[in-house]
């Protein structure tokens, strides 16, 4: 249950969950392609054992899902918009700016949200409302004109009114490999989009990759993981219980400790198999652990590159002197600092985003944000005086690229 780790080993476990789904991914999303809406109740019946009457969500539903959720709840789910719609505004960049380089030169870039947009919100083994807030919140901040969503039946109401509360326009139950390529390919019930957005499991992260030509994603988010870089003075019961945090979320979950103390990882493991042994979902847990374990590095200079080498999803930092070490991390998705700031706060109402790159790909890809949502062109504003600043460097470079009709266009205009 709690293992010392190889990284490469563990790494490349990782990543083949994600190619060994790829053919049987392809074959679905050769169906929806092909057979639109009946594909998609034909595989909702075979994978989620229902048959469903409608694929969309009717407005009656959602509005009827707030009196089978309790008050509290939907209050909470308020503040937690709240909080998370104000950090991400935060990331707004201006819709145009332009700035004068030099005299008859002004640059700049000009913003446009994307017109339409779809997000996957996981269901099955439990309800993520968090997750519906995290996926949307950020499109509705960047001004995004439609945004739709997937998550699989049966349709939580918990679901729908956290997708309410963020201003979701439609609402698809229709989950898996099927719910992405319904939204990249587009059938008679699910308008195509131009973006896909969201986490989920192996075979949902491999729809996404395997549809990039036909939408644009994110980026891989498959099952949840966490790294915990600490050292002698962390306390081993918060340690162990971020780790199980993120163990029951999936089976494929994966939590890894990176410590200098020999004896810090032992205690961590006593404290995770207490622990363990009280979850309500220790079922989830215990298949999570069987693939998660600690390293102990020689070092600071060797568990600071055993991170990076990780590039977790979440990282937590406990240690005497944190922020002296943040710094010098350069891969991770969202990191989280100091012995108070449990990863769950993140998952929930600290206001940061919770949908991020794992198995690694926190060394190619940042978290979700405003800036997923748009696209952003530059803008030159060029007069006379602008044209025969640059004429002659213009004029030269084009020449000797043997591309003279470039010249040609900027000779026209300093003769006319």
């Amino acid at each position: 249950m709690w293992q010392a780790l190889d990284i490469e080993t563990w790494i490349a476990g990782r990543r083949s969950d994600i190619d060994r789904v790829k053919g049987p991914v392809s074959e679905i999303i050769g169906r929806v392609r092909e057979e639109g809406d009946a594909a998609l109740l034909d595989l909702t019946k075979r994978f989620d054992k229902i048959d469903l009457e409608e694929i969309a969500v009717p407005d009656e539903e959602r509005e009827a899902a707030y009196d089978e959720v309790d008050a509290r709840l939907v209050e909470s789910l308020v503040e937690a918009e709240e909080r998370i719609s104000r950090f991400h505004e935060l990331q707004r960049g201006r819709d145009l700016w332009l700035q004068e380089m030099e005299p008859g030169i002004t640059l700049g870039v000009k913003t446009t949200p994307l017109s339409r947009i779809g997000a996957y919100v996981p269901g099955g083994r439990a309800a993520y409302p968090s997750t519906a807030l995290m996926c949307t919140i950020p499109a509705k901040v960047a001004g995004v004109a439609e945004i739709c969503c997937c998550t699989p039946p049966p349709t939580s109401p918990i679901t729908l009114v956290a997708l309410d509360i963020a201003g979701v326009d439609e609402v698809y139950r229709v989950g898996g490999a099927q719910a992405i390529a319904a939204m990249a390919l587009g059938t008679e019930s699910v308008p195509r989009v131009e973006k896909i957005v969201g986490p989920g499991n192996v075979y949902v992260t491999a729809a996404k990759m395997l549809l990039r030509d036909e939408a644009e994603i994110d980026f891989p988010a498959g099952p949840s993981e966490i790294a915990i870089l600490a050292d002698g003075t962390a306390n081993p019961t918060f340690i162990a219980a971020d780790i199980l945090a993120q163990a029951e979320h999936d089976p494929n979950a994966a939590c890894v400790l990176v410590t200098t103390d020999a004896a810090l990882a032992g205690a961590v493991g006593a404290e995770v198999k207490r622990m363990a042994g009280e979850a309500k979902r220790r079922d989830i847990v215990a298949k999570a652990l069987e693939h998660s374990g600690y390293i102990v590095a020689g070092d600071l200079d060797e568990a600071v590159a055993t991170v990076d080498g990780i590039a977790p999803e979440h990282l937590s930092v406990q240690m005497a002197d944190p922020l002296a070490v943040i710094n010098r991390i350069r891969s991770a998705g969202s990191i989280f600092v100091g012995p108070y700031a449990a990863v769950a706060c993140g998952d929930y109402a600290s206001g940061t985003n919770h949908v991020l790159p794992t198995a690694g790909y926190a060394r190619l890809y940042s978290g979700l944000d405003v800036n997923h949502f748009c696209r952003r062109s530059t803008v030159q504003v060029i007069t006379r005086e602008g044209l025969e600043a640059i004429g002659d460097v213009v004029e030269t470079i084009a020449d000797a690229e043997g591309l003279h009709a470039h010249a040609e266009s900027v000779r026209v205009r300093r003769r006319g």
